[in-house]
């Protein structure tokens, strides 16, 4: 995109900043809702390792961890995300869920 194209994309300066102002409010209240879902996400892993101790299932799920990878690349992709990082994010999400639930059966 050209600066003149950018131009018309606001009125003026006090409509770029209210523009940039809201946005980043919007990014703020968007942050605090994934940090509330990814609590609740690591909430679960106390019902996911005593579900999986009692049905007698292994700890470690290789399928589950790849089907949550697959669909994870084909929703980034239908939504113009970089698969690559968003993959990324989810690993880091499954890590913490391992992490919380070693944590759970050492108590």
């Amino acid at each position: 995109m050209d600066e003149n194209e950018i131009e018309q994309l606001f009125e003026n300066k006090d409509d770029a900043c209210k523009t940039l102002m809201e946005s980043r409010k919007r990014i703020d209240e968007i942050d605090n809702d994934l940090v509330d879902l990814i609590y609740e996400r690591t909430l679960l892993a106390r019902d996911i390792i005593y579900s999986k101790l009692f049905l007698g299932m292994e700890i470690y799920d290789k399928s589950r961890e790849d089907t949550i990878h697959a669909k994870t690349v084909e929703m980034a992709i239908e939504k113009g995300i970089d698969p690559d990082i968003l993959s990324e994010i989810m690993n880091m999400l499954t890590i913490l869920n391992k992490n919380k639930q070693k944590e759970i059966l050492e108590e």
